[in-house]
């Protein structure tokens, strides 16, 4: 059921004003409004809210916002509100009621798979007016499957269960999708992604989906899929596993990002390239110490394997990298570091491309999905030198965000716009449209550029 429409019969209103329109709107209700609200000793500040009898038996609802309201200003309002359908009454231009629509949508969100209830529906927001909805609800169910697959546990999405999440995207999109699986990654020489995954009772894997014209603009994504990272021998505390599920995040965003594109039918030709392993410990697990043979030749030391996001994407940008694609992406939940660097909230860029830094940067703003870029810095690249290998894959742990990207930049020589997205991939705390547990980062900035490129007359 989408959370956006364009009607509903039987809806309740929802007044969205500004705190100037609120006199003449209060002088045109009726007695019964207004007794409401004096009772409820309204004030018309910007956050304020309140609930109304409606003309039709359905509730209405009143809310003030101020001049710099974001799209997250309604967002609240689905988790508490009736679940019946609201229509939105306001003067507001159509681009601003389009951004809070969004976060209306993104309100909506529950996850109730285990739940023996579920949850109690959410309302529906009507909107008229020059607003794409459907594009809107597109954006809203991208922005749910990347929020599914990460709250699901890892019992129920290991590397077998995350690639058949992506078949079926594939499928509903007409996208062809093969997987590499096991000792087939040595064979078609993915040696990292095998030694990663090679200590879980679930065979690794690297997805590989095609979709699209392949004269057109070529666009690959990269998600880092470690279903679930217990540090391997490494091994991290019991409170460091506690939400190791979410270490499939990036491959959670590639798809939910796929799923806006694909939906979309925008002309490009698209790839989604996701190295699934479970970080285990068992006998034949990878050891620190242990050198790795790369796809790109490269030598690489083990200086941590609980280092291993950055193994398993090396493997599979290096893949990536020899189509030189028109614009490649990966994304991770890669570091620490990177939490330390720009909280819990922001994603962490990293690209050389000064240009397509300054963009995403402006679709980050103005798409209300916050990026911060992080240097490239170059002369930290020694932290990684192996007296035993060509590359070792830690550092001394100063820039730890920095150093894995460097990392990464090792196994890329071909594509030149090249972005590197490292993140939580959770809320840890509730803030509206935004419930605790799997969050999509930088995917609605990144779906906006590329289709605003797919748009213009050349590309």
């Amino acid at each position: 059921m989408n959370a956006i429409v364009s009607d509903a019969e039987e809806a309740g209103t929802l007044w969205l004003l500004r705190p100037e329109e609120y006199a003449s709107w209060f002088e045109a209700r009726n007695d019964t409004v207004r007794a409401c609200l004096a009772a409820a000793a309204f004030r018309p500040e910007p956050g304020s809210q309140a609930t109304i009898p409606g003309e039709n038996g359905r509730g209405d609802m009143i809310k003030i916002i101020g001049e710099d309201a974001d799209m997250w200003a309604i967002a609240d309002i689905p988790k508490s509100a009736p679940g019946h359908a609201y229509r939105l009454e306001t003067s507001l231009p159509a681009e601003q009621c389009a951004a809070l629509a969004l976060g209306w949508g993104l309100g909506c969100y529950v996850f109730d798979r285990y739940r023996r209830e579920p949850a109690e529906p959410r309302p529906v927001l009507a909107i008229g007016g020059d607003i794409d909805i459907t594009d809107i609800n597109r954006q809203v169910k991208g922005i749910a499957l990347t929020r599914d697959l990460i709250n699901t546990p890892a019992i129920d999405m290991l590397p077998d269960r995350l690639a058949g999440e992506a078949r079926a995207l594939a499928e509903r999109h007409g996208a062809v999708m093969r997987e590499i699986v096991g000792d087939e990654l040595l064979e078609e020489n993915y040696p990292m992604i095998h030694a990663v995954g090679a200590a879980s009772a679930v065979a690794p894997r690297l997805i590989d989906m095609r979709w699209g014209d392949d004269a057109a603009f070529r666009l690959t994504l990269v998600g880092k899929g470690v279903c679930f990272d217990s540090g391997g021998l490494d091994l991290k505390p019991s409170s460091g596993m506690l939400l190791m599920k979410k270490d499939m995040g990036g491959a959670a965003n590639v798809l939910g990002l796929a799923s806006m594109i694909m939906d979309a039918a925008l002309p490009v030709r698209l790839r989604v390239l996701i190295p699934a392993v479970e970080n285990a410990v068992s006998g034949n697990a990878y050891r620190p110490g242990d050198i790795l043979k790369s796809r790109k030749g490269l030598t690489v030391e083990v200086g941590n394997t609980d280092a291993e996001g950055r193994l398993v994407l090396a493997d599979a940008l290096c893949a990536a990298d020899e189509e030189e694609p028109d614009l490649l992406i990966d994304m991770a939940t890669l570091t620490g570091a990177a939490r330390v660097a720009v909280g819990l909230e922001i994603a962490a860029m990293f690209t050389p491309n000064d240009a397509l830094a300054g963009e995403l940067a402006q679709w980050g703003g103005e798409c209300c999905d916050p990026l911060w870029r992080l240097p490239l810095w170059a002369s930290y690249a020694k932290q990684l030198d192996s007296k035993f290998a060509d590359i070792n894959n830690t550092g001394n742990g100063f820039g730890g965000a920095i150093t894995a990207a460097l990392f990464l930049q090792r196994f890329i020589e071909r594509s030149d716009n090249w972005v590197h997205f490292d993140f939580m991939g959770w809320n840890k705390t509730e803030r509206p449209g935004r419930p605790v547990g799997g969050e999509a980062f930088a995917i609605r900035a990144l779906y906006a550029m590329i289709a605003r490129h797919c748009a213009a007359p050349e590309k």
